[in-house]
């Protein structure tokens, strides 16, 4: 130990602030200015802890050698290994034969003939870099050189070469890899694909971030027999409450391609930008105002529906809904107050023009919050909402309502009945503009509705405790009749018209939307179950509307909803609504799930029948299946199917197999994706892909679905 204690004061004189170095041993020699170390020889130096057989320091120099099995540790990541090192103090300079290297948050580790480090940066020559386990690694990278900053943590190898086992399969000059989840500018992993239809697939993602409040990603992709483009994301923070993205797109079509496959457009473009703003009023004009303000923006635009099929290489990520809606709302919130305006911009991605599209630009909206009189037995609010419906092509309107509702309410009995009055007092105004496509003898004269309306609610709610379970029961009724009503000038002219279902979609009706209010008796009565560690085990409501008008008296229809934890991993769920006229179900909507011992099933079904002359029925199953049998195999399954129009929608199976440092996967997709064509007629395409998941951890990742090779398989209409 005096030893020890001996050789740690000789270093420290020649050595000098930051830049010191303590020595441990347990034998030592000093011959001139030549200091010789032996045993178990222990060097710390700033934040690197050295150990070695032996050790030689050179006061003339300032050069400190290490012999024989290095052992090296860097902060707490960076382990580094050797038979030979040399620190040279003055210059901040080391050096390690042969070099190897092993971080631990990415579990990647370099071997290399030698490796020079001075300062943040360590240059290693003629090495190998892996992920895997070190003694046979499934894949590595072979390199000539390579550089690697401790501090940012960006690895870049010159003259790669990947290989799976020993096997060369591809080689790129440079290649750079960031070991740590910090944003920086870097290329991202390739996607490859191949279909018979549209050829070799090939996508390489750029991504910038040069500073913390933005970054973009180009995404420029090649189809080498359909045509070629490009996809950007520009994403933002421009402050604590606000943030956004701009992703725009541009893909050009073959002349071949287009003609044959009968496309609408030969190119296809569009655009999303999206902001939200959790207090721009405070924000943009220095105000300080109590309350909340917001800004939510999503603006979509594209010419066609190919510019969302052609955004990625799995057509089962995107929507591709017929109509796109662009929306901006505002809005400004206190404890009493509400205002709001909203912009809707609707794109029916069907038709070939939008001017007969009916726009709602802009509404308006006041709402004051619920205040109480008469210590809180009288209840009122204001709503006055004012929407402007506009088209380039046909009759617009401007359209503003009011919704008074007053409620007196008491408990008796003690809190064992509820009882309420409410009177509703509502009015609706249009004013009509612009001319109609088609010339017509229809009256759109400006009008005015107005009525009230009445309802009074009896309830009841019970609860009482078991030893394992507690059971709420909530029922009771309520009466709707109406009131005084007072219509003129469109409401009159349309009355008898518009108020039947098989006009609605007619012109005329298109802003008729009075409600008759019938009168009528709503029962309704609803129960809980919960456990005696407060989870909900059922839920149950029944509800049933009478109706004693004379044109449409009877019994209305009857609602069921059940959510019925059965067990800790079973679930199911049910909303089913049964119609006495037609003696038939007229939605019914059933889910069962089951989670447990590596299984997560989930199997739904749902039917729809308005019972309208012409409407469509809405009959789909959906499925879904994965199996984790262990922490390394897993299997998904998934299928949806439209019952009413007899086709499958999609279906994917598949596995996966994941190891520490790569994944390997096989999955199987059909989907139905829709098409415009050049006739503007909607129409669809149901591809077959095949997709190969290759990750090589952690470098790819099979979780993003960057690491896939997709390959589409011909359909038999392409004559194949």
């Amino acid at each position: 130990m005096l030893k020890v204690l001996v050789l740690f004061i000789l270093f420290i004189p020649y050595l000098s602030g930051d830049d010191k170095v303590e020595v441990y041993a347990t034998k030592m020699d000093t011959k001139d200015n030549v200091v010789k170390a032996y045993g178990e020889v222990i060097v710390v130096y700033k934040e690197s802890h050295l150990s070695a057989q032996r050790a030689v320091y050179d006061r003339n120099s300032g050069e400190l050698e290490l012999f024989g099995n290095i052992r090296a540790t860097q902060g707490s990541d960076i382990k580094l290994l050797g038979d030979y090192a040399k620190l040279n103090i003055a210059n901040k300079e080391r050096t390690f034969k042969p070099f190897y290297m092993s971080e631990q948050t990415s579990n990647v580790w370099l071997s290399g003939s030698k490796s020079y480090a001075k300062d943040d940066n360590i240059e290693i020559t003629s090495g190998v870099m892996s992920g895997c386990n070190p003694s046979n690694p499934l894949w590595k990278m072979e390199f000539t050189s390579s550089e690697y900053n401790t501090n940012t943590m960006w690895l870049s190898l010159y003259n790669a070469r990947l290989y799976i086992y020993d096997i060369p399969v591809f080689y790129t000059p440079y290649f750079g890899y960031s070991l740590d989840t910090t944003r920086r500018t870097g290329v991202l992993p390739p996607i490859f694909g191949y279909s018979n239809n549209e050829g070799f697939y090939y996508e390489q993602s750029l991504f910038i971030a040069e500073q913390n409040w933005w970054d973009l990603e180009l995404k420029p992709q090649i189809r080498n027999q359909r045509g070629s483009g490009i996809y950007s994301t520009f994403r933002f923070v421009d402050s604590k409450v606000s943030k956004g993205s701009l992703v725009t797109g541009y893909f050009k079509e073959k002349e071949n391609y287009f003609l044959e496959n009968n496309l609408a457009n030969e190119t296809h473009y569009g655009f999303n930008f999206n902001y939200d703003n959790s207090d721009f009023i405070n924000e943009w004009f220095s105000a300080k105002l109590k309350g909340q303000s917001g800004i939510y923006v999503d603006i979509n635009d594209m010419n066609d529906v190919e510019y969302i099929n052609l955004s990625t290489s799995d057509t089962t990520l995107t929507s591709t809904a017929t109509q796109v809606i662009s929306r901006i709302n505002i809005f400004y919130n206190n404890d009493t107050d509400y205002f709001g305006a909203y912009f809707k911009y609707y794109k029916d991605l069907t038709q070939e023009s939008n001017e007969k599209t009916i726009q709602n630009l802009p509404s308006f909206q006041y709402h004051s919050y619920l205040s109480t009189l008469l210590k809180e037995h009288l209840l009122y609010n204001l709503d006055v909402k004012t929407n402007n419906y506009s088209r380039s092509v046909g009759k617009s309107a401007i359209q503003t309502d009011i919704n008074i509702p007053i409620t007196l309410q008491a408990s008796l009995f003690d809190e064992y009945i509820n009882i309420s009055y409410k009177s509703y007092l509502y009015a609706q105004h249009t004013g009509f503009k612009g001319e109609e496509e088609i010339p017509t003898s229809d009256e759109y004269n400006n009008g005015l509705y107005a009525r009230n309306s009445h309802s009074l609610s009896v309830s009841s709610q019970l609860t009482r405790a078991y030893d394992k379970f507690t059971h709420v029961v909530d029922f009771g009724s309520q009466y709707i009749v109406g009131g005084t009503e007072t219509r003129d000038g469109y409401y009159e002219d349309q009355k008898d018209y518009c108020s039947q279902n098989i006009h609605k979609s007619e012109d005329i009706c298109e802003f008729y939307n009075i409600s008759d209010i019938e009168e009528n008796l709503n029962l309704f009565f609803s129960q809980y179950v919960y456990s005696d560690d407060g989870q909900q085990i059922i839920y149950h409501r029944l509800s049933q509307n009478i109706s004693y008008e004379d044109a449409n008296g009877g019994v209305g229809e009857l609602e069921n909803e059940l959510e019925y934890k059965i067990t800790d991993s079973i679930n199911f769920y049910n909303n089913m609504f049964y119609n006495y006229n037609e003696r038939d179900v007229s939605k019914n909507f059933n889910k069962m799930s089951f989670h447990g011992y590596g299984f997560n099933i989930a199997l739904s079904h749902m039917y729809k029948n308005s019972f309208l002359p012409g409407a469509t029925k809405t009959n789909y199953m959906t499925s879904s299946l994965k199996y984790d049998y262990n922490k390394h195999y897993s299997y998904n399954f998934r299928y949806d199917y439209d019952l009413q129009e007899d086709y499958k929608k999609s279906m994917e199976i598949g596995f996966l197999y994941k190891k520490r440092c790569w994944d390997f996967g096989l999955r199987y997709v059909e989907n139905n994706r829709p098409i415009l064509d050049q006739n503007g007629v909607s129409d669809s395409i149901y591809d077959r892909y095949i997709y190969l998941t290759i990750a090589l951890k952690p470098i790819m990742s099979s979780d993003n679905r960057s690491s896939d090779f997709v390959y589409r398989i011909p359909d038999s209409s392409e004559g194949n």
